[in-house]
């Protein structure tokens, strides 16, 4: 595992007590099909994790940016305030 893995992983898992793994983060950021299967740990990457290691892991995971930019947008209605992704 990459660091900027185990960086988003601990920012994303420890809260809740998960155990979701980069894989199936990485879906969920990137589905709408599949936001709903750890819907608190990505809304936690779109609002907890650094928008700098966001790219870094959007990349590192080979994520296609508009679906990533789709599943932002919809958190970003969600909350009063930006939604770094989403933009």
């Amino acid at each position: 595992m990459t660091r900027t893995a185990s960086l988003v992983l601990g920012t994303v898992n420890a809260p809740y007590g998960a155990q979701i793994t980069a894989g199936q983060l990485a879906a969920c950021i990137s589905d709408m099909d599949k936001v709903y299967d750890a819907y608190a740990e990505a809304f936690s990457f779109y609002t907890e994790v650094s928008a700098a290691v966001q790219q870094a892991f959007v990349s590192e995971m080979q994520l296609d940016m508009t679906a990533v930019k789709s599943v932002a947008s919809f958190f970003a209605s969600k909350v009063p305030y930006p939604v770094h992704l989403a933009a």
